[in-house]
Protein backbone atom coordinates (compact mmCIF):
# COMPACT_ATOMS: atom_id res chain seq x y z
CA UNK A 1 0.00 0.00 0.00
CA UNK A 2 0.90 3.44 -0.35
CA UNK A 3 0.13 6.94 0.38
CA UNK A 4 1.19 10.02 1.71
CA UNK A 5 1.08 9.34 5.38
CA UNK A 6 3.84 10.56 7.61
CA UNK A 7 7.05 8.93 8.28
CA UNK A 8 7.58 7.29 11.53
CA UNK A 9 10.25 8.19 14.47
CA UNK A 10 12.25 4.65 15.15
CA UNK A 11 16.33 5.86 15.16
CA UNK A 12 17.25 5.65 18.67
CA UNK A 13 21.01 6.81 19.74
CA UNK A 14 22.64 3.89 18.77
CA UNK A 15 21.04 3.34 15.45
CA UNK A 16 21.95 7.63 14.94
CA UNK A 17 26.01 6.90 15.87
CA UNK A 18 25.99 4.00 13.62
CA UNK A 19 24.72 6.11 10.22
CA UNK A 20 26.63 9.18 11.19
CA UNK A 21 29.66 6.50 11.41
CA UNK A 22 28.67 5.23 8.23
CA UNK A 23 27.85 8.02 6.18
CA UNK A 24 31.13 9.29 6.67
CA UNK A 25 33.88 6.19 7.59
CA UNK A 26 33.55 5.96 3.41
CA UNK A 27 35.99 4.50 0.89
CA UNK A 28 38.67 7.07 1.37
CA UNK A 29 40.08 4.96 4.45
CA UNK A 30 41.00 2.34 1.69
CA UNK A 31 42.52 4.95 -0.40
CA UNK A 32 43.42 7.93 1.31
CA UNK A 33 46.63 6.89 4.38
CA UNK A 34 48.41 5.69 1.57
CA UNK A 35 48.04 9.05 -0.80
CA UNK A 36 48.65 11.22 2.14
CA UNK A 37 51.50 9.39 3.44
CA UNK A 38 53.23 9.08 -0.44
CA UNK A 39 52.58 13.49 -0.08
CA UNK A 40 53.83 14.59 3.53
CA UNK A 41 55.79 11.02 4.83
CA UNK A 42 55.12 10.28 8.41
CA UNK A 43 54.53 13.39 8.81
CA UNK A 44 51.16 13.25 7.51
CA UNK A 45 50.64 12.21 10.75
CA UNK A 46 49.78 15.61 11.77
CA UNK A 47 47.14 16.45 9.06
CA UNK A 48 45.06 13.18 10.72
CA UNK A 49 45.65 14.96 13.73
CA UNK A 50 44.57 18.14 13.04
CA UNK A 51 41.67 16.87 10.34
CA UNK A 52 40.25 14.81 13.29
CA UNK A 53 39.99 17.76 15.38
CA UNK A 54 38.47 19.96 12.88
CA UNK A 55 36.06 17.37 12.19
CA UNK A 56 34.18 18.15 15.37
CA UNK A 57 33.06 21.56 14.37
CA UNK A 58 31.99 20.36 10.37
CA UNK A 59 29.89 17.32 12.58
CA UNK A 60 28.29 19.52 15.16
CA UNK A 61 27.06 21.95 12.83
CA UNK A 62 24.90 19.61 11.22
CA UNK A 63 23.79 17.87 14.60
CA UNK A 64 22.90 21.50 16.44
CA UNK A 65 20.60 22.22 13.24
CA UNK A 66 19.05 18.23 13.01
CA UNK A 67 18.87 18.90 17.02
CA UNK A 68 17.06 22.16 16.68
CA UNK A 69 15.22 21.66 13.72
CA UNK A 70 14.64 17.83 12.66
CA UNK A 71 13.26 17.92 9.48
CA UNK A 72 13.16 15.20 6.29
CA UNK A 73 14.35 18.09 4.31
CA UNK A 74 18.08 18.33 5.91
CA UNK A 75 20.27 20.90 4.99
CA UNK A 76 17.34 21.85 2.42
CA UNK A 77 15.31 22.78 5.52
CA UNK A 78 17.82 24.76 7.20
CA UNK A 79 18.66 27.17 4.14
CA UNK A 80 14.98 27.18 3.73
CA UNK A 81 14.60 28.67 6.92
CA UNK A 82 17.71 30.72 7.30
CA UNK A 83 17.00 32.40 3.49
CA UNK A 84 14.25 31.67 1.50
CA UNK A 85 12.37 28.58 0.25
CA UNK A 86 13.88 29.03 -3.25
CA UNK A 87 17.46 28.50 -1.95
CA UNK A 88 16.90 25.86 0.46
CA UNK A 89 14.97 24.23 -2.95
CA UNK A 90 18.59 24.65 -4.76
CA UNK A 91 19.96 23.15 -2.06
CA UNK A 92 18.43 20.00 -1.62
CA UNK A 93 17.88 19.41 -5.83
CA UNK A 94 21.99 19.68 -5.17
CA UNK A 95 22.29 16.74 -2.48
CA UNK A 96 19.55 14.95 -4.07
CA UNK A 97 21.32 14.85 -7.68
CA UNK A 98 24.77 13.65 -5.58
CA UNK A 99 23.09 10.86 -4.02
CA UNK A 100 22.38 8.96 -8.02
CA UNK A 101 25.84 9.44 -8.62
CA UNK A 102 27.41 8.96 -5.45
CA UNK A 103 26.06 6.06 -4.19
CA UNK A 104 26.81 3.53 -7.33
CA UNK A 105 30.75 4.92 -7.08
CA UNK A 106 30.55 3.77 -3.83
CA UNK A 107 29.54 0.62 -4.63
CA UNK A 108 31.68 0.17 -7.77
CA UNK A 109 34.52 1.08 -5.15
CA UNK A 110 33.67 -1.60 -3.18
CA UNK A 111 32.73 -4.12 -5.37
CA UNK A 112 35.74 -3.25 -7.01
CA UNK A 113 37.93 -4.43 -3.73
CA UNK A 114 36.02 -7.32 -3.83
CA UNK A 115 36.71 -8.53 -7.55
CA UNK A 116 40.19 -7.66 -7.52
CA UNK A 117 40.61 -10.03 -4.27
CA UNK A 118 38.66 -12.66 -5.97
CA UNK A 119 40.01 -12.35 -9.46
CA UNK A 120 37.00 -11.51 -11.31
CA UNK A 121 36.95 -9.31 -13.97
CA UNK A 122 34.47 -5.69 -15.26
CA UNK A 123 30.76 -7.68 -15.65
CA UNK A 124 31.52 -8.96 -11.81
CA UNK A 125 32.02 -5.58 -10.37
CA UNK A 126 29.13 -3.97 -11.73
CA UNK A 127 27.11 -7.10 -10.33
CA UNK A 128 28.31 -7.16 -7.25
CA UNK A 129 27.90 -3.46 -7.08
CA UNK A 130 23.58 -3.81 -8.65
CA UNK A 131 23.86 -6.23 -5.35
CA UNK A 132 25.05 -3.44 -2.80
CA UNK A 133 22.57 -0.92 -4.01
CA UNK A 134 19.41 -3.33 -4.59
CA UNK A 135 19.88 -4.30 -0.91
CA UNK A 136 20.70 -0.99 0.81
CA UNK A 137 16.82 0.11 -1.34
CA UNK A 138 15.68 -2.99 0.18
CA UNK A 139 16.96 -2.17 3.91
CA UNK A 140 15.36 1.30 3.37
CA UNK A 141 12.04 0.17 1.93
CA UNK A 142 11.39 -1.66 5.55
CA UNK A 143 12.39 1.55 7.52
CA UNK A 144 15.03 3.00 9.63
CA UNK A 145 14.57 1.08 12.97
CA UNK A 146 15.77 -2.25 10.37
CA UNK A 147 18.01 0.03 8.42
CA UNK A 148 19.50 1.53 11.77
CA UNK A 149 19.76 -2.18 13.25
CA UNK A 150 21.59 -3.14 10.03
CA UNK A 151 23.87 -0.34 10.23
CA UNK A 152 24.90 -0.93 14.00
CA UNK A 153 26.36 -4.77 13.06
CA UNK A 154 27.45 -3.35 9.78
CA UNK A 155 29.90 -0.67 11.56
CA UNK A 156 30.89 -3.04 14.57
CA UNK A 157 32.14 -5.40 12.10
CA UNK A 158 33.92 -2.42 10.21
CA UNK A 159 35.20 -0.60 13.40
CA UNK A 160 36.44 -4.48 14.16
CA UNK A 161 38.99 -5.32 11.11
CA UNK A 162 40.04 -1.31 11.41
CA UNK A 163 40.92 -1.83 14.79
CA UNK A 164 42.36 -5.44 14.43
CA UNK A 165 44.34 -3.99 11.54
CA UNK A 166 45.53 -0.97 13.37
CA UNK A 167 46.60 -3.00 16.57
CA UNK A 168 48.06 -6.12 14.56
CA UNK A 169 50.56 -4.21 13.26
CA UNK A 170 51.93 -2.88 15.72
CA UNK A 171 54.87 -5.64 16.32
CA UNK A 172 55.62 -4.92 12.52
CA UNK A 173 55.88 -1.07 13.29
CA UNK A 174 59.45 0.03 13.29
CA UNK A 175 61.17 3.32 14.10
CA UNK A 176 62.81 3.52 11.28
CA UNK A 177 59.76 4.38 9.28
CA UNK A 178 59.40 7.60 11.05
CA UNK A 179 62.52 9.10 10.09
CA UNK A 180 62.80 11.56 8.58
CA UNK A 181 60.02 12.86 10.07
CA UNK A 182 58.92 15.99 6.99
CA UNK A 183 60.81 14.64 4.17
CA UNK A 184 58.91 17.26 1.60
CA UNK A 185 58.50 20.43 4.14
CA UNK A 186 55.49 22.16 6.59
CA UNK A 187 53.74 22.39 2.87
CA UNK A 188 53.19 18.90 2.34
CA UNK A 189 51.52 18.52 5.20
CA UNK A 190 48.87 21.39 4.48
CA UNK A 191 48.80 19.43 0.82
CA UNK A 192 47.93 16.44 2.57
CA UNK A 193 45.21 18.25 4.74
CA UNK A 194 43.44 19.46 1.88
CA UNK A 195 43.35 15.32 0.39
CA UNK A 196 42.36 14.42 4.02
CA UNK A 197 39.37 16.95 4.05
CA UNK A 198 37.12 14.21 1.46
CA UNK A 199 37.35 11.54 3.98
CA UNK A 200 35.42 13.64 6.52
CA UNK A 201 32.69 14.71 4.45
CA UNK A 202 29.09 13.09 5.50
CA UNK A 203 27.61 14.88 8.34
CA UNK A 204 25.17 16.38 5.83
CA UNK A 205 23.23 13.32 4.97
CA UNK A 206 21.86 12.19 8.59
CA UNK A 207 20.54 15.57 8.76
CA UNK A 208 17.62 14.24 6.62
CA UNK A 209 16.80 11.48 8.91
CA UNK A 210 16.25 13.64 11.81
CA UNK A 211 13.06 13.47 11.50
CA UNK A 212 12.94 10.19 12.65
CA UNK A 213 15.29 10.74 15.66
CA UNK A 214 12.95 9.28 18.49
CA UNK A 215 14.84 12.39 20.62
CA UNK A 216 16.53 14.80 18.31
CA UNK A 217 18.25 16.67 20.59
CA UNK A 218 19.82 13.64 22.35
CA UNK A 219 20.55 11.49 18.80
CA UNK A 220 21.71 14.50 16.91
CA UNK A 221 24.53 15.68 18.68
CA UNK A 222 25.28 13.06 21.70
CA UNK A 223 25.23 11.03 18.33
CA UNK A 224 27.50 13.14 16.16
CA UNK A 225 29.93 14.05 18.66
CA UNK A 226 30.29 10.18 19.39
CA UNK A 227 30.79 9.19 16.16
CA UNK A 228 33.18 11.98 15.41
CA UNK A 229 35.48 10.32 18.00
CA UNK A 230 35.18 7.01 16.49
CA UNK A 231 35.93 8.14 12.84
CA UNK A 232 38.84 10.01 13.67
CA UNK A 233 40.30 7.13 16.06
CA UNK A 234 39.78 4.60 13.06
CA UNK A 235 41.22 7.20 10.67
CA UNK A 236 44.42 7.84 12.69
CA UNK A 237 44.74 4.03 13.78
CA UNK A 238 44.58 2.86 9.97
CA UNK A 239 46.96 6.12 9.11
CA UNK A 240 49.42 5.21 12.19
CA UNK A 241 49.36 1.64 10.62
CA UNK A 242 50.52 2.67 7.27
CA UNK A 243 53.60 4.83 7.92
CA UNK A 244 54.39 2.44 10.78
CA UNK A 245 54.73 -0.58 8.73
CA UNK A 246 55.12 2.00 5.53
CA UNK A 247 52.73 0.43 3.91
CA UNK A 248 52.79 3.06 0.83
CA UNK A 249 54.95 4.61 -1.85
CA UNK A 250 54.73 4.08 -5.80
CA UNK A 251 52.00 1.99 -6.67
CA UNK A 252 51.20 0.51 -3.20
CA UNK A 253 50.04 4.13 -1.47
CA UNK A 254 46.21 3.80 -3.45
CA UNK A 255 45.86 -0.27 -1.81
CA UNK A 256 47.95 0.49 1.32
CA UNK A 257 45.22 -1.18 3.16
CA UNK A 258 45.56 -4.32 1.15
CA UNK A 259 49.08 -3.97 2.55
CA UNK A 260 48.49 -3.80 6.32
CA UNK A 261 46.13 -6.46 6.24
CA UNK A 262 48.16 -8.82 4.42
CA UNK A 263 51.21 -7.97 7.08
CA UNK A 264 48.58 -9.22 9.98
CA UNK A 265 46.91 -11.94 8.16
CA UNK A 266 49.02 -13.17 5.31
CA UNK A 267 47.01 -14.43 1.77
CA UNK A 268 43.81 -13.99 3.69
CA UNK A 269 44.36 -10.52 3.52
CA UNK A 270 43.42 -10.00 0.45
CA UNK A 271 39.89 -11.89 0.87
CA UNK A 272 39.92 -9.89 4.13
CA UNK A 273 40.34 -5.94 2.59
CA UNK A 274 37.29 -7.27 -0.20
CA UNK A 275 34.89 -7.93 2.78
CA UNK A 276 36.28 -4.43 4.68
CA UNK A 277 35.87 -2.47 1.39
CA UNK A 278 32.02 -4.18 0.61
CA UNK A 279 31.01 -3.44 4.39
CA UNK A 280 32.77 -0.04 4.28
CA UNK A 281 30.98 0.89 1.09
CA UNK A 282 27.58 -0.44 1.95
CA UNK A 283 27.41 1.43 4.98
CA UNK A 284 27.81 4.69 3.33
CA UNK A 285 25.21 3.86 0.65
CA UNK A 286 22.44 3.08 2.99
CA UNK A 287 22.96 6.34 5.03
CA UNK A 288 23.10 8.18 1.96
CA UNK A 289 19.87 6.25 -0.20
CA UNK A 290 18.16 6.93 3.58
CA UNK A 291 18.94 10.75 3.00
CA UNK A 292 17.98 11.00 -0.41
CA UNK A 293 14.90 9.43 -0.62
CA UNK A 294 13.60 11.40 2.23
CA UNK A 295 14.72 14.52 0.43
CA UNK A 296 12.68 13.44 -2.48
CA UNK A 297 9.73 13.34 -0.27
CA UNK A 298 9.52 16.25 1.26
CA UNK A 299 10.39 18.20 -2.08
CA UNK A 300 7.86 16.60 -2.93
CA UNK A 301 5.41 17.45 -0.56
CA UNK A 302 6.29 21.42 -0.84
CA UNK A 303 6.15 21.59 -4.68
CA UNK A 304 10.00 21.63 -5.32
CA UNK A 305 10.00 18.21 -7.55
CA UNK A 306 7.15 16.42 -8.57
CA UNK A 307 4.22 15.03 -6.74
CA UNK A 308 4.96 11.29 -7.73
CA UNK A 309 8.05 11.90 -5.12
CA UNK A 310 6.03 11.96 -2.12
CA UNK A 311 4.57 8.90 -2.05
CA UNK A 312 5.44 6.95 0.99
CA UNK A 313 4.50 3.06 2.42
CA UNK A 314 1.16 3.42 4.55
CA UNK A 315 2.76 0.11 5.97
CA UNK A 316 6.65 0.83 6.76
CA UNK A 317 6.09 4.63 6.70
CA UNK A 318 8.83 4.92 3.97
CA UNK A 319 9.57 7.51 0.98
CA UNK A 320 8.41 4.59 -1.87
CA UNK A 321 8.38 7.75 -4.42
CA UNK A 322 11.72 8.42 -3.34
CA UNK A 323 13.16 5.12 -3.43
CA UNK A 324 11.36 4.67 -6.92
CA UNK A 325 13.26 7.68 -8.27
CA UNK A 326 16.45 5.89 -6.82
CA UNK A 327 16.44 2.92 -8.51
CA UNK A 328 15.81 4.34 -12.45
CA UNK A 329 19.02 6.82 -11.31
CA UNK A 330 21.12 3.70 -10.22
CA UNK A 331 19.85 1.16 -13.07
CA UNK A 332 21.06 4.39 -15.51
CA UNK A 333 24.20 5.02 -13.84
CA UNK A 334 25.21 1.89 -14.05
CA UNK A 335 24.36 0.76 -17.50
CA UNK A 336 26.44 3.98 -18.53
CA UNK A 337 29.42 2.49 -16.88
CA UNK A 338 28.90 -1.20 -17.34
CA UNK A 339 28.71 -0.28 -21.43
CA UNK A 340 31.96 2.43 -21.43
CA UNK A 341 30.18 5.45 -21.70
CA UNK A 342 31.67 6.85 -18.88
CA UNK A 343 34.56 6.18 -16.71
CA UNK A 344 34.76 5.45 -12.54
CA UNK A 345 36.92 8.57 -12.47
CA UNK A 346 34.43 10.65 -14.62
CA UNK A 347 31.61 9.87 -12.29
CA UNK A 348 33.66 10.53 -8.93
CA UNK A 349 34.08 13.82 -9.92
CA UNK A 350 30.50 15.04 -11.38
CA UNK A 351 29.08 15.20 -7.42
CA UNK A 352 32.27 16.98 -6.36
CA UNK A 353 31.04 20.69 -6.57
CA UNK A 354 27.19 19.64 -5.60
CA UNK A 355 27.81 18.00 -2.22
CA UNK A 356 30.70 20.99 -1.10
CA UNK A 357 27.73 23.40 -2.02
CA UNK A 358 24.92 21.79 -0.25
CA UNK A 359 27.44 21.56 2.81
CA UNK A 360 28.31 25.36 2.27
CA UNK A 361 24.42 26.07 2.35
CA UNK A 362 24.30 23.84 5.49
CA UNK A 363 26.84 25.87 7.18
CA UNK A 364 25.36 29.42 5.97
CA UNK A 365 21.99 28.55 7.74
CA UNK A 366 23.85 27.64 10.60
CA UNK A 367 25.34 31.18 11.16
CA UNK A 368 21.81 32.56 10.80
CA UNK A 369 20.10 29.70 12.64
CA UNK A 370 22.07 28.83 15.66
CA UNK A 371 22.12 33.12 16.75
CA UNK A 372 21.82 32.49 20.28
CA UNK A 373 24.22 29.61 20.99
CA UNK A 374 27.49 31.66 20.21
CA UNK A 375 29.58 28.49 19.87
CA UNK A 376 27.05 27.23 16.96
CA UNK A 377 27.66 30.16 15.58
CA UNK A 378 31.47 29.74 16.03
CA UNK A 379 32.08 26.42 14.71
CA UNK A 380 29.43 27.22 11.45
CA UNK A 381 32.07 29.99 10.32
CA UNK A 382 34.65 27.90 10.86
CA UNK A 383 33.31 25.11 8.78
CA UNK A 384 31.92 27.60 6.25
CA UNK A 385 35.47 28.87 5.65
CA UNK A 386 37.26 25.57 5.49
CA UNK A 387 34.38 24.25 3.51
CA UNK A 388 35.05 27.40 0.90
CA UNK A 389 38.69 27.15 0.69
CA UNK A 390 37.81 23.24 -0.60
CA UNK A 391 35.76 24.75 -3.84
CA UNK A 392 37.97 26.75 -6.19
CA UNK A 393 39.43 23.25 -6.77
CA UNK A 394 36.33 21.30 -7.79
CA UNK A 395 37.41 22.60 -11.79
CA UNK A 396 35.07 21.55 -14.85
CA UNK A 397 32.71 19.47 -12.06
CA UNK A 398 31.15 23.21 -11.59
CA UNK A 399 28.81 22.37 -14.69
CA UNK A 400 26.79 19.68 -13.06
CA UNK A 401 25.04 22.27 -10.31
CA UNK A 402 24.38 24.51 -13.43
CA UNK A 403 22.60 21.94 -14.99
CA UNK A 404 20.68 21.28 -11.63
CA UNK A 405 20.38 24.68 -10.95
CA UNK A 406 18.27 25.06 -14.69
CA UNK A 407 16.54 21.39 -14.29
CA UNK A 408 15.33 22.74 -10.63
CA UNK A 409 14.25 26.19 -12.18
CA UNK A 410 12.31 24.58 -14.67
CA UNK A 411 10.72 22.51 -12.12
CA UNK A 412 9.37 24.65 -9.93
CA UNK A 413 8.32 26.62 -13.35
CA UNK A 414 5.87 23.70 -14.40
CA UNK A 415 4.63 23.85 -10.57
CA UNK A 416 3.97 27.27 -10.47
CA UNK A 417 1.96 26.78 -14.00
CA UNK A 418 0.17 24.40 -12.84
CA UNK A 419 -0.78 25.44 -9.65
CA UNK A 420 -2.04 28.84 -11.41
CA UNK A 421 -4.08 26.92 -13.96
CA UNK A 422 -5.94 24.58 -11.13
CA UNK A 423 -6.80 27.75 -9.45
CA UNK A 424 -8.52 29.03 -12.31
CA UNK A 425 -10.19 25.76 -12.85
CA UNK A 426 -11.56 25.58 -9.28
CA UNK A 427 -12.59 29.35 -9.40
Amino acid sequence: MEGKGNIKKSIGLPQAVALYIGAVLGSGVLLVPGLAAEIAGPASLLAWGLMTLLVLPMALVMGLLSARFPNAGGVAYFVSRAFNTGAGGLIGWFFLMSVPIGAPVAALTGAGYMTVALGLGEGAKVGIAAFMLAVSLFINYFGMKVAGKIQVAVVLAIVFILVLAGIGTVPDIQAVNFTPFMPHGWLSVGQATAILFWCFIGWEAVSHLSEEFVDPQREAVKGVVIAAAVVGVLYFLTALATVGTHSYGASNSTASLVLVVEHLLGAGGAVAIGVTGLFICTATIIAYVGAASRLACSLAKEGKAPQVLSRTSERYGTPIGGLTFLIVCFTCILALYGTGVVSLTTLIQLPNATFILTYLGGCAAGIRLLQGNKFGVVISWLSFFLTLLIFPFVGWSVLYPLVIAFIYLAVRRYSKTAEAESMLIKS
